[in-house]
């Protein structure tokens, strides 16, 4: 298993809930992926909590879980990824990451970011903040300090979980999505291109007519999104590297909250 903490810091997505909570939210709940094959607008931001399998180079690593929360004036979006099968529980994994953020002329504004990072022998906290005011962005903590610098922001900069959640918002056949990545004190382009058609996925038992949305420019990094009309989140994530898979995420059940 490669460097599994790094591996799993990289993925920028969902959260931890118990077995319970897996078999309380079933998928088939769900309003069925196909009756909304000809929805042109995207959704509106609406809370959800989603669960997720994890596994790592094809071997079972962990869950994680993503949670959309609604604030006065403003949203939270929330990660936990947790090691608890494989190399990843021997080396007790557990990522927690956070984004803070308002809805500006569609966009999503980043205002907070948190990562927490923790495993045998290592821990890690990096805090940043957006302050549109000063239109620049700082990080604090466990960083090096190369990223301490401020970064100068632009419209539309977001963090990596909201750029998932835009990824869910603007996926459309044939799209090519482009966004500035601005997160830990690294400042990336992203080019995403849109399958023209769909393609059955089957996660979780259940088969989903999900668009696929790849990253163009990630180089030997590659980050693959199945996204299906209807579900707040993308059924599937993969990442590779050199050609081979490492973090596969796949969706076992969402909900919406009040």
């Amino acid at each position: 298993m490669k460097t599994t903490p790094a591996l799993l810091a990289l993925c920028l997505f969902p959260l931890l809930a118990s077995a319970a909570a897996v078999d309380a939210q079933r998928v088939p709940d769900a309003v069925p992926v196909a009756s909304r094959a000809t929805d042109s607008a995207p959704a509106a931001l609406s809370p959800f909590i989603a669960t997720y399998d994890a596994r790592n180079a094809g071997k079972p690593a962990g869950t994680a879980s993503m949670r959309l929360a609604r604030e006065p004036a403003r949203w939270r979006v929330e990660l936990d990824i947790t090691g608890n099968r494989g190399v990843a529980r021997l080396v007790q994994l557990d990522i927690d990451q956070e984004t803070l953020f308002d809805e500006r002329d569609g966009q999503y504004r980043p205002l907070s970011q948190s990562t927490v990072r923790k495993a045998l022998f290592f821990g890690r906290k990096v805090h940043g903040t957006y302050d549109w005011g000063r239109r620049e962005a700082r990080w604090t903590g466990d960083i090096k300090e190369a990223r301490r610098a401020p970064v100068v922001l632009r419209e539309g900069d977001m963090s990596g979980l909201l750029i998932n959640l835009a990824i869910v918002r603007d996926a459309a056949p044939g799209r090519t999505l482009h966004y500035r990545f601005v997160d830990g004190g690294r400042v990336r382009d992203h080019e995403y291109a849109v399958s023209t058609g769909t393609e059955n996925v089957v996660v979780d038992g259940l088969s989903y007519d999900a668009m696929r949305v790849s990253r163009t420019n990630g180089g030997n990094d590659e980050t693959i999104f199945w996204v299906a009309r209807g579900v707040p989140t993308p059924v599937r994530i993969l990442q590779r590297q050199d050609g081979e898979d490492a973090i596969d995420l796949q969706l076992t059940a969402y909900q919406g909250v009040q």
